[in-house]
């Protein structure tokens, strides 16, 4: 059942931790999250540009599942996306000062709910004017995963039996989960954080880290492929997604690139080394859109020091930076 409502929120402790000294946060959002993508690199676009139009579809993507790590004894819920071809659940971290005279101000839904333990899927659908994350980076469709007040406190030596007159800075966290819960599990996860500190304290600063999930369409890469004319083969155009493997995604698309022509670089001799980069015959030609590939290691550099335009397309990944456009490569 949906029930659109919003959390006019002073923002449940599950866990308090106390860090190390950090400098001031400031107000950003934060994409952590294309790792998912291996091999895409860090975003080097605006990642929103990818971010789906319409809400009811969004809805329709999210899904929960139970999942444990290899390194983890405990089950936990996670979320993740339907069409995990073409999209992708995106983490994003939007960091903002804490106002005292309000609460954090985010409008939530729950589309999935109902059960006894407190399981579910809630959304954001909304922010309050004048509240905290007003003109923050979220938006109608994320969902939650965790909330954090981060507390810069500032000691003197006299406050501390330390030497007179030195003035240190500690932060503070108080972290809540809040992934995979209903909107009442999730309102009252984050209503139990710490109330907003009082002007007397020694506190100085006060921020919300808000973690977020978001749902992205994977950037995609046309490439157009070119055959000698001794192959008789026709063009084609083929639709890849950044962060895959240029040998494996022509592979799995029926495009086989071995030339059996070509030398090993490591025997001299003729063989295909399995992708492991050991031979050159996977090497196309790249004509255009070489900046949408990931730079070559020293290895591949070596074995193509005399052919600059050529790449090995078992170490190419598509896509990179999270860009997307137009490559052009011949086939050799």
């Amino acid at each position: 059942m949906k029930r659109p409502a919003y959390v006019w929120i002073s923002c449940v402790v599950l866990f308090a931790t106390r860090a190390e000294a950090l400098s001031t946060p400031s107000q950003t959002a934060k994409n952590v999250a294309t790792q998912i993508l291996q091999g895409a690199g860090a975003a080097e676009v605006d990642l929103n540009q990818y971010n789906l139009d319409s809400l009811e579809q969004i809805e329709a993507e999210w899904k929960a599942n139970l999942v444990q790590k290899v390194t983890e004894k405990e089950v936990r819920p996670n979320l993740d996306v339907q069409s995990e071809r073409t999209l992708f659940a995106d983490r994003v971290q939007v960091t903002f000062p804490r106002k005292k005279d309000s609460g954090l101000g985010i409008q939530l839904v729950e589309i999935a709910g109902g059960r006894d333990d407190g399981l579910g899927i809630t959304l954001v659908s909304g922010l309050v004017k004048g509240g905290s994350a007003d003109g923050m980076d979220i938006i109608p469709g994320d969902s939650i995963t965790n909330v954090a007040i981060l507390r810069q406190r500032r000691n003197s030596g006299d406050d501390n039996d330390g030497p007179p007159g030195l003035v240190s800075e500690v932060q503070e966290e108080f972290k809540v989960n809040t992934e995979c819960l209903s909107y009442d599990a999730t309102v009252n996860a984050i209503l139990s954080l710490p109330p907003p500190t009082s002007s007397s304290s020694n506190y100085i600063d006060e921020f919300y880290c808000v973690t977020l999930k978001r749902i992205r369409r994977k950037p995609k890469i046309s490439v157009n492929l070119r055959y000698p004319p001794s192959q008789g083969e026709p063009d084609e155009t083929l639709e890849l997604f950044a962060g895959e493997n240029l040998r494996q995604g022509m592979l799995l698309r029926g495009v086989k690139l071995n030339d059996p022509l070509a030398k090993r670089f490591d025997s001299k001799t003729g063989g295909n080394c399995g992708a492991g980069g050991l031979c050159r015959t996977c090497a196309v030609t790249i004509t255009r859109g070489a900046e949408l590939l990931n730079p070559q290691r020293a290895a591949e550099k070596q074995m193509l020091e005399d052919t600059p335009r050529l790449r090995l397309a078992c170490k190419a990944i598509v896509g990179y930076g999270m860009r997307e456009g137009d490559l052009t490569i011949n086939v050799n």
